[in-house]
């Protein structure tokens, strides 16, 4: 397993899985997640984007915003044929690192209120909830904010 840039030409296949991980979320809310509707060509262009590759194949990705005091994870997705095999948290602990390297103390994310198996699975990896807020972007939706020390394992 690899993890890298992506580039330009990648464009499709991010697309591509990000729809997939994401759909049966599409399917609960009844419309599609915000990084379904994302345009991920200016976050390719600012390298935000990174790709795990197994054997070739595009098996996940990871969507990491640099801030002055923190790493924001906009996005998390692994691909349905990959799922279950805790590339999640190969793609976490790729968040933790490059926090580290960019020297900000903590990792940031948002998620729906409704996706309780992911709130579930970064609360076991040490993330702890900041609060919940209405989403803006999507009536009826609850945004919940969590944070990470990068100098804490799970």
């Amino acid at each position: 397993m690899t993890i890298r840039s992506a580039l330009s030409g990648d464009l499709p296949a991010v697309v591509a899985l990000t729809t997939a991980a994401y759909a049966p979320y599409t399917t609960l809310f009844g419309a599609p997640p915000i990084p379904v509707t994302e345009d991920y060509a200016p976050r390719i262009e600012r390298g935000e984007i990174w790709l795990l590759e197994s054997g070739g194949e595009l098996a996940g990705l990871i969507v990491l915003e640099r801030h002055p005091d923190h790493a924001m994870i906009f996005s998390v997705a692994v691909a349905p044929a990959f799922q279950g095999k805790k590339l999640g948290i190969k793609l976490l602990n790729f968040a933790d690192q490059q926090a580290r390297s960019w020297g900000v103390p903590e990792v940031r994310l948002y998620t729906n209120s409704r996706m309780e198996r992911n709130i579930a699975l970064y609360s076991a990896y040490g993330y702890r909830e900041t609060g919940r807020r209405a989403n803006r972007h999507r009536p009826g939706w609850t945004l919940v904010g969590m944070v990470k020390p990068v100098d804490r394992a799970a």
